[in-house]
């Protein structure tokens, strides 16, 4: 990070009443005015900086936001009790005592897309939209302060978010990175997507083998952090997972991923590139890889710009039947649609947790006929709904919390969190520019009208069901659904419905699999004999079996079937 000498009342012990923090930058950070949402975090936990303290979860400190626009260097922004924060409200309701206190900018560029809209929103930097880590951004120095009542905290932005470094080939894993004319057009920028691939053993002493593609749909990754050649640390000090309850669940993920890539090189082993998408982008850390009137033609970029240029680098065979695809919650739902919207491009979806996959059942709220997001209401009381649920189905954190996490970090649905990309991805574009809301953030109420663009458009069950005709011969076989009964995020009340469809389908029926894991939590991929902490670990072995014989049944006469298998 570019470091600067701090004012000298910045060195000093801070003691100081305060009710409001009044920050700035230098000139030698920027000298050009700056846009962006300014995060001021506070913090009672000494492990980390405020910064990386943020989350939905019940450990997240505290965070307020504002936007700046036009923000001169050494020109004052306030953050006082107007500022909207999570999980405590005010600023003025923060109880009194010794906190760390961090500031963070998250920095906007302006978008003139070519539907005449002019936004601002945050670029991705190659982190994946984490607004805590973005190269470019600015931070302060963490300092402690006693908050009361009273007086105003100076806060200056003296560093700036270094650049990520490029990651290199290696022997099995490659990157391909490319410039999107489709995406480029949209966002009236030079914009890019890229694909890390995992090559086959024997990829390169093979120069004339060509390979079925499986498309791992996920979240923005910067590696395939699933395949380790080497070893486990012996010495790697056991940690704890609170979401599996397992002491010493980072030397189980060395262990799995390594017999992974013992797995990968054993002979006898089906030779098949894997890929993980980049296509990080200004809402998010990927974008549902479909199109959409917010984010962009990403749909297009990837199945026509993207995949024929790893196809064409990688050797794949390059045909509908030689192409799979998986993923989990977000890569999940990715997974189902692109089968659904291109439906001659795959010859198979493993989707697993998918992101809500029928909005009758939009996690636990029905956004048709509810009246509210964020509360079910009676003759005279209403209930705040929860988003998210443990093991034991106690609620970590309402609908109306969660939004009022994105609502700090940003308006207009710029937090770059869940609820704000589901509407950007799924919704119109509003009169402003940004995605028309699909309910009020402060009130809960949910449009209506906006609801029946997002049925038009991208519940995949109502799709399925106004288009089986044309789409059932095209989808017989190839769609797989698996969800646990227990999902944190209540994402097995869609797959409910989506199951009622698709076991009423004739002419012709489904052909494929919806299966519940018992009591399984987030993100349950389909292994009936192994834990969800295990079976997450193995998505890229566990339904290769499937694919395989998939391709068995249907390649077309004259496939290449063998160039692959040696």
């Amino acid at each position: 990070m570019k470091r600067l000498a701090l004012p000298l009342v910045l060195l000093l012990p801070m003691a100081l009443a305060a009710q409001s923090f009044s920050v700035t930058f230098p000139k030698e950070v920027s000298a050009q005015p700056l846009d962006g949402r300014l995060l001021l975090c506070l913090s009672t936990d000494p492990s980390d900086e405020p910064r990386n303290q943020i989350d939905d979860t019940m450990r997240s400190q505290i965070v307020f936001g504002l936007n700046v626009d036009g923000w001169q260097p050494g020109q004052p922004a306030v953050v006082d009790a107007t500022a909207w924060g999570y999980p405590i409200r005010s600023l003025k309701d923060v109880p009194p005592g010794q906190y760390t206190v961090q500031a963070v900018l998250n920095k906007y560029e302006t978008f003139h897309r070519s539907d005449g809209k002019t936004v601002k929103l945050h670029p991705d930097q190659g982190e994946g939209q984490r607004w805590n880590i973005s190269p470019g951004n600015l931070i302060s120095k963490p300092m402690k302060v006693t908050v009361k009542p009273g007086a105003s905290i100076s806060i200056a932005l003296t560093e700036v978010i270094p650049p990520i470094p490029t990651p290199a080939d290696t022997k099995y894993i490659r990157h391909i990175r490319i410039q999107s004319a489709a995406l480029t057009k949209f966002w009236g920028r030079s914009m890019f997507i890229s694909a890390i691939v995992l090559v086959p053993e024997g990829f390169d002493e093979h120069p004339n083998a060509h390979f079925p593609l499986i498309i791992f749909h996920d979240h923005f990754v910067d590696n395939f952090d699933d395949f380790r050649t080497t070893p486990p640390d012996p010495n790697l000090k056991p940690d704890y997972s609170e979401r599996f309850h397992l002491a010493g669940y980072n030397r189980i993920q060395q262990q799995e991923t390594y017999k992974f890539y013992q797995k990968w090189i054993s002979p006898g082993f089906p030779r098949v590139l894997i890929v993980k998408i980049q296509h990080a982008n200004p809402f998010y850390d990927d974008s549902y890889a479909v199109n959409s009137a917010n984010v962009g033609p990403y749909g297009d970029a990837i199945e026509n710009e993207l995949i024929p240029a790893v196809e064409k680098k990688f050797r794949a065979i390059g045909q509908g039947w030689a192409r799979f695809t998986y993923g989990g919650s977000t890569g999940g739902w990715e997974a189902l649609a692109v089968q659904v919207f291109y439906p001659e491009h795959y010859n198979g979806a493993f989707a697993s947790c998918p992101d809500p996959v029928d909005f009758h059942a939009y996690t636990d709220i029905d956004i048709y006929n509810d009246k509210n997001f964020y509360y079910l209401e009676g003759a005279h009381k209403r209930e705040a709904q929860s988003a998210m649920r443990d093991y034991l189905g106690h609620t970590l954190i309402t609908n109306e919390e969660i939004n009022g996490y994105e609502l700090a970090l940003g308006d207009h649905g710029r937090s770059g969190e869940q609820y704000d990309v589901w509407q950007a991805v799924w919704g119109p574009v509003g009169a402003d520019g940004y995605p028309a809301p699909i309910y009020d953030k402060v009130t809960g109420e949910i449009d209506h009208k906006v609801a029946e663009y997002w049925r038009q458009h991208y519940d995949l069950e109502a799709i399925l069901e106004r288009n089986w005709t044309k789409l059932g011969p095209d989808l017989a076989g190839k769609i797989h659904i698996y969800v646990g009964s227990d999902d944190t995020y209540f994402l097995n009340n869609a797959v409910y419905l989506m199951e009622d469809f698709l076991k009423s389908t004739k002419n012709p029926p489904y052909g494929g699999e919806v299966t519940y894991g018992p009591r399984a939590e987030h993100c349950w991929n389909g292994d009936p004999k192994l834990p969800n902490a295990y079976s997450r670990l193995h998505y890229n072995t566990m339904y290769l079996p499937k694919i395989l014989d998939r391709i068995r049944k249907t390649a077309p006469k004259g496939a290449d079937l063998t160039s692959w298998r040696y």
